[in-house]
């Protein structure tokens, strides 16, 4: 088959188009070169500072949507910029035939952190391996992969059936979106790949009855993040972990979005007084580096032998500096203190400001995860608060998400609030009123 010729418009290598608008320069190029499954917002950052970002045209926009959860430095953060501007320097990459300076210490601080964290909730520390890997959903996938061959491989019995929770979302590559339950993620995708199914979120007794002699794990993010910033029922996880250990299952934790401090602690589960058989991390491990990794009881890592599994960009030396930047400054400045303080404050706030409004239906989150649920189109609120110099995301339907940086103080909570209300109102006020009369 011969293919036609390509236009000579497409083939030839393109500067950027000269034009009086840079961001309109831009967005001509995105509509003629990338695949359309994204909705760009009509602006083009250039830098950042803090918990601003700056446009083309110099506009200061605060940031508190964090690359979805990413920039828990915010931008430009002084320590992270030196170090990796010094790792480039020297090496971005190599295979994982050999070591690197970063990765095993990275491992050692996340494995101790890990101890600490189960010693707090069992009253032992559990000792613990990691994989690195580059996003949230090769952790899932890992994550998928380890639990499955721990049973068929270390126990001798396959045991491949993984039950998740409605409203979820562990990512988008197979396995990952297999085990979102969200028929939205998967539409058009089919075949999903065997062996998952999905019960509500919160409810005891669908998941028991949903495990079965062929269920190996239990796959839970304690706060569902892109579903709406649901939380959890009182002392339900706990219950869960009793559950996996009656029926010889393994507990596996998506902390993809909420680990790292997001809700106040280092890992979400220590808030719950449980602890799990092997978690995944991603997002803000990196500072906007591109990390993931999971942590597993050492025990169950032991699936994982040579030939097993394997990633080619995982752990290189660049990415390892960055996540060894981050664990050092969390530490260093208090930043979980900060998380905890200012989120409360910023729940605070955002109760004052939301709960009397007439479109407003909940109001809830935990540490610098927050959510705002609303009657009326969440989406066009994101862009009147863009307009009003503010970013914030979409979670679930009707859900406005807001995660800024973790390095945060109450003047920018403050100031989010004020944009936020005043988008809300302009958007979401009309339709409500008419609604009342």
């Amino acid at each position: 088959m011969t293919l036609p010729a390509l236009p000579t418009d497409l083939v030839t290598p393109h500067a950027l188009p000269t034009a009086t608008d840079p961001t309109a320069a831009i967005a001509e190029l995105a509509g003629r070169f990338l695949t359309p499954n994204y909705r760009n917002a009509n602006v083009v950052f250039t830098h950042g500072e803090g918990p601003w970002n700056i446009d083309v045209a110099g506009r200061r926009y605060l940031d508190f949507s964090s690359g979805v959860a990413v920039n828990l430095l915010g931008h430009a953060h002084p320590d992270l910029v030196a170090a990796l501007q010094d790792q480039v320097g020297k090496i971005i990459h190599q295979s994982n035939y050999w070591h690197n300076l970063h990765a095993a210490p990275l491992a050692r601080d996340l494995c101790e952190q890990f101890a600490a964290a189960t010693a707090a909730a069992t009253g032992t520390p559990w000792p613990a391996r990691v994989f690195f890997c580059n996003s949230g959903a090769e952790a899932i996938e890992a994550l998928v992969k380890l639990a499955r061959r721990w049973h068929a491989k270390v126990l001798g019995r396959p045991r491949p059936g993984i039950v998740t929770m409605e409203g979820s979302f562990h990512g988008r590559t197979y396995a990952a979106m297999t085990a979102t339950a969200q028929p939205k993620y998967q539409a058009g995708f089919e075949p999903l790949v065997p062996g998952f199914c999905h019960v509500p979120f919160g409810d005891l007794a669908a998941l028991a009855a949903a495990c079965t002699d062929e269920t190996g794990a239990v796959l839970i993010e304690i706060v569902q993040g892109e579903g709406g910033v649901n939380l959890p029922p009182a002392g339900w996880l706990r219950a869960v972990r009793d559950l996996c250990d009656a029926r010889g299952m393994l507990l596996l934790l998506d902390e993809v979005q909420t680990g790292l401090g997001r809700t106040g602690t280092f890992f979400a589960f220590e808030q719950e007084h449980c602890a799990p058989d092997a978690l995944a991390l991603a997002k803000g491990l990196g500072g906007g580096v591109p990390v993931g990794a999971i942590v597993a009881r050492d025990a169950v890592a032991h699936a994982l032998q040579p030939g097993s599994h394997a990633t080619t960009f995982g752990a290189n030396a660049l990415a390892m500096r960055a996540g060894r930047v981050v664990l050092e400054v969390l530490a260093r400045d208090r930043v979980l203190d900060n998380a905890r303080d200012v989120g409360a404050y910023l729940l605070e706030r955002l109760h004052a400001a939301f709960d009397a409004q007439p479109y407003t239906i909940d109001v809830r989150g935990r540490g610098l995860m927050v959510g705002v649920q609303v009657r009326g189109d969440p989406k066009r609120v994101v862009d009147a608060a863009r307009d009003r110099g503010l970013l914030l995301s979409v979670a679930g339907a009707d859900v406005l998400r807001l995660t800024p940086p973790l390095l945060v103080d109450r003047g920018h909570c403050d100031l989010a609030v004020e944009r936020l209300r005043a988008a809300a109102d302009e958007v979401l006020l009309p339709v409500a009123s008419a609604i009342s009369a």
